[in-house]
């Protein structure tokens, strides 16, 4: 069972990856049109930007949420990199409680802004802020529940992963 969760996880994991792919491709060719539009048909076009805008906020915070990996994110490690594995387990756990209050405080006020902005609409798109927002408020609950988890660990006693600065990724 918890093999066949670990392979369903990493296709999840590849199909996220292949959606970050696409919307970064769909914003290279907007991005290619709105040169072309503007610069050789003297024709400026605003929903090739407003795409571009669209897709960059839903990259970042659906990357962040599903596709980063843990030691992937940015983070100072510094010092987090140099001491004991119980100091950095105990850093972890301050840094998920803090994370975890703050995110789950604000959850509440993110939820009603991203539901009343179904309000208004994009100017050329057309999308409803609700819908553009509502990325956010996913993110949020992953945030939340990446951390949760994080600090469960923390709290069981285990230690994190030793760092290696020569397997380090660029994240997404």
């Amino acid at each position: 069972m918890l093999q066949r969760a670990r392979r369903l996880t990493g296709w999840l994991y590849r199909r996220g990856e292949n959606l970050i792919v696409a919307m970064i491709g769909v914003m290279f060719a907007a991005f290619l049109l709105q040169v072309i539009f503007r610069y050789i048909l003297q024709w400026p076009t605003g929903w090739s930007t407003e795409l571009t805008v669209v897709l960059w906020i839903w990259v970042v915070l659906f990357g962040a949420a599903f596709v980063v990996r843990e030691e992937e994110e940015i983070r100072f490690d510094l010092i987090y990199g140099g001491v004991r594995p119980r100091v950095r387990r105990v850093m972890t756990l301050a840094s998920a409680a803090a994370l975890i209050a703050l995110y789950g405080y604000s959850f509440p006020a993110v939820f009603d802004y991203v539901t009343f902005m179904k309000v208004q609409k994009t100017a050329y798109l057309k999308i409803r802020f609700d819908w553009l927002f509502s990325i956010y408020v996913i993110f949020v609950i992953a945030v939340l529940a990446r951390y949760l988890w994080l600090g469960w660990h923390a709290l069981k006693g285990e230690e994190p992963e030793e760092l290696d600065p020569t397997k380090a990724s660029s994240g997404v």
